[in-house]
């Protein structure tokens, strides 16, 4: 199955070269499951020609927020809702999370209650999951046909299924303690509260759920879509 990266962002330059790009931490989190990847840099305005050019189709996380003013994000969402329509899966990751409620029809803001970093726990349908995060945007209202299926008491809409179409997650399955570390040495002085920080490093070796969450986006990715597969036979 070839799953599509739609790269919405990069990783800081001081942490690219140990630590690989947003598409190779993906690659990383669902390997030996039977995925080929492609990867299209969006943000940096590389589309794919069409839906189908992929079986499914992975958005990852980015420094902007889906609510600014970039050129790649209208053309993003319009790709976003043709998927939709033809029932090709996608899934969200933190921004890809957000920009799909937002194509969609929901709302995207920057959260009045700040920030999340670092390992956070959420309650996915009863079954406690254990997660790294790094995100102040959230989904605040929902679109049409999104259900929450992942939340806790800082982020409500931690994770949202659009019946067989689209699975997204606000938190950062693919983000290692490492790169947690990273981001806190390059990407927070100033930016992130020095408290949420020192949460952060009191709880590395927490986050122990990306393995729970690759398998729930392997099972999402690979259940029969009636729609998609007879949409794809008539293109």
């Amino acid at each position: 199955m070839r799953i599509g990266i739609l790269q919405c962002g990069q990783s800081p330059a001081q942490l690219k070269r140990d630590l690989g790009d947003y598409p190779d931490m993906f690659v990383r989190l669902l390997a030996g499951r039977g995925f080929d990847f492609t990867t299209w840099h969006v943000e940096g305005m590389e589309f794919p020609q069409d839906i189908h050019d992929a079986d499914g189709w992975l958005l990852t996380g980015s420094r902007h927020g889906a609510y600014e003013d970039h050129a790649f994000i209208p053309p993003l969402e319009d790709f976003i809702r043709r998927v939709h329509d033809a029932a090709v899966p996608m899934v969200g990751i933190c921004f890809g999370h957000q920009i799909i409620a937002q194509a969609l029809g929901g709302t995207v803001v920057k959260h009045p209650g700040g920030w999340a970093v670092g390992a956070q726990d959420y309650d996915f349908g009863g079954q406690p999951v254990t997660l790294n995060a790094w995100h102040q945007d959230q989904v605040v209202a929902l679109p049409p046909g999104a259900q929450v299926a992942g939340r806790n008491a800082f982020c409500e809409n931690a994770a949202l299924i659009y019946g067989d179409r689209a699975f997204t997650v606000q938190a950062h399955p693919e983000f290692g303690d490492d790169f947690i570390q990273g981001l806190m040495d390059t990407r927070a002085k100033g930016v992130v509260p020095d408290d949420l920080l020192a949460g952060a490093a009191a709880r590395m070796g927490q986050a122990d759920g990306a393995s729970l969450l690759a398998d729930r986006i392997e099972a999402f990715f690979k259940q029969p879509r009636a729609l998609a597969q007879a949409d794809k036979g008539a293109a």
